[in-house]
């Protein structure tokens, strides 16, 4: 069991270790103005919503969360769900949905093969056609929207910042082979946002490409410190998502209070940009320091650092003796990667410091042979 203890540390077995395992990049999870925000808002709305949305769970606090949140992604509305599994489950059944009303032939999911699982799990589940292409692999979606029948909808799922990899969509590409091959885009911003784009607005607004995606999701268990997802889209789409989208019509409203936090978080990344630069800094610490010895997939300054092992039980013991020296690190093994890959998957925090990340560092450079 751990106890969380501030951004960087938790207590794990009566012993206090920093760690390096967290999503909370921010650690907008222990902002005092996050937090007084959510104890404001549960004093004055209670605990819980109380309800699903359609049946009295929608307050105030929702309605100014999803306005929020609109803004910060650029599009015509937001709707707030209790995960960002159940924001990528209802995406994928409203896009299911739309595309048998509105084609004969129906929908076709063509699927980055390294997203996250609930995108899969979300294209099986609606019975529609559905391909996976090897990731970032445009020449093969290149041919299969080619060969695509006529008068059916093609949807291209992926993710703008890859959760195991700390790589990124290739979404350039993707924007160019739009304009020849119509699709409608989903795009998982689940990593990117709060780390890229102007305000932390995600990815594909770091690279002034936001108007691509159709649909966009995010969620509030990583830069925005707390629990929860939304759908962002247009205003049509998102009517949709109420009408279609069964985990938003069959589970209760997300708390008050977690809505209040997610609009203050937005606000607050938006007023304090140093929170990314240093995100962004020591990710580009930690990527360069083990780049020396290592290989490093990724992006340059992604705060998700990933230390291939290949072997599970080395991962394990990696991080067991990590753990031992003061520091705690998640060995990620199959089926969450692929075999041959197990792997160190190090994650930093915009309140870790610089000589944390060098001691870290050592430490890894020590126990890793």
């Amino acid at each position: 069991m751990v106890r969380r203890m501030d951004s960087t540390h938790i207590e794990l077995g009566g012993r206090s270790l920093v760690q390096f395992a967290s999503n909370d990049y921010l650690g907008l999870c222990f902002h005092p103005e996050v937090i007084q925000a959510a104890q404001e808002a549960m004093q004055a709305h209670g605990l819980g919503s109380g309800a699903a949305g359609l049946l009295g769970g929608y307050g105030p606090a929702h309605a100014r969360a999803e306005a929020a949140l609109a803004r910060w992604k650029g599009t015509g509305s937001a709707v707030l769900f209790p995960s960002g599994y159940q924001a990528n489950l209802a995406a994928v059944q409203t896009l299911a949905s739309l595309g048998q009303l509105s084609n004969k032939n129906g929908v076709r999911f063509l699927v980055d093969k390294l997203v996250h699982a609930s995108l899969i799990d979300a294209a099986k589940g609606t019975g529609m056609a559905m391909r996976i292409f090897p990731h970032n692999h445009l020449d093969k979606l290149k041919r299969l929207l080619a060969e695509a029948p006529a008068g059916q909808m093609q949807v291209v799922v992926t993710e703008s910042i890859f959760s195991m990899d700390g790589d990124a969509a290739d979404l350039r590409g993707l924007a160019d082979l739009k304009q020849r091959h119509p699709f409608v885009l989903l795009l998982d911003e689940a990593h990117g946002s709060g780390a890229y784009g102007p305000g932390g607005s995600g990815y594909a607004a770091e690279l002034g490409l936001q108007d691509i995606a159709d649909v966009s999701v995010v969620t509030f268990s990583k830069a925005l410190g707390c629990v929860g997802g939304a759908i962002c889209g247009s205003e049509l789409f998102c009517q949709g998502v109420i009408n279609w989208g069964r985990p938003y019509i069959y589970s209760t409203s997300i708390p008050p209070a977690i809505a209040a936090a997610v609009e203050k978080g937005i606000e607050v990344i938006g007023r304090q940009p140093d929170l990314q630069a240093r995100l962004r800094q020591r990710g580009r610490q930690l990527r360069e320091a083990l780049s020396g010895r290592w290989k490093i997939p990724g992006l340059e300054d992604c705060p998700i650092v990933p230390l291939i092992l290949n072997d599970e039980q080395q991962a394990l013991e990696a991080a067991g003796l990590l753990r031992d020296k003061g520091y705690f690190v998640s060995a990620v093994r199959p089926p969450t990667v692929p075999r041959g890959t197990s792997r160190l998957r190090m994650t930093v925090c915009a309140e870790h410091t610089e000589t944390q990340v060098r001691n870290f560092v050592r430490q890894v450079n020590e126990v890793v042979r």
